[in-house]
């Protein structure tokens, strides 16, 4: 008797198991439109992730020549004459390396061109300009294309 109620539970469910055996195609339908959706999202913000990405590599160049102003700052007194290859200020780039295809400093104020790749144009420079605090640090201020196109 007992045997007769499993083979009638394991029956049920067999039944069960037959009625769904696939989707419809309004259910696949369904979900290639919200995957559409979110690939709609996700590129841009992709592509612009990795514009900043390349971009970080810019910021980085100009690490040493931050320091080459900032000492010539402290020897000069002044920020007029703080340019490439003098007082401590590393010569300018004219050839591309890596993410960057040139970076000059004339007078402390640093000029980075981007290569050409990855999203980002020649036009998105990164311009930092110097700022002698009354305390006789430098800050930095941040401008060019890179403000524009929302890199830097």
């Amino acid at each position: 008797m007992y045997f007769s109620h499993v083979e009638r539970e394991i029956r049920k469910m067999i039944k069960c198991i037959r009625r769904q055996q696939g989707f419809t195609l309004m259910e696949l339908m369904i979900t290639v439109v919200i995957m559409g959706i979110l690939a709609a999202m996700a590129i841009p913000s992709y592509l612009n992730y990795t514009k900043k990405a390349h971009f970080s590599e810019l910021m980085a160049a100009t690490g040493p020549v931050t320091i080459g102003v900032g000492i010539c700052y402290g020897d000069l007194g002044t920020l007029t004459g703080c340019t490439n290859g003098s007082h401590n200020v590393p010569a300018d780039i004219t050839a591309p390396i890596g993410a960057v295809a040139s970076l000059t400093t004339r007078d402390g104020v640093i000029t980075v061109t981007p290569v050409a790749q990855n999203g980002l144009l020649a036009t998105d420079t990164l311009i930092l300009t110097p700022t002698a605090a009354a305390n006789g640090t430098l800050t930095w201020v941040k401008g060019g294309g890179c403000v524009t196109a929302g890199l830097c």
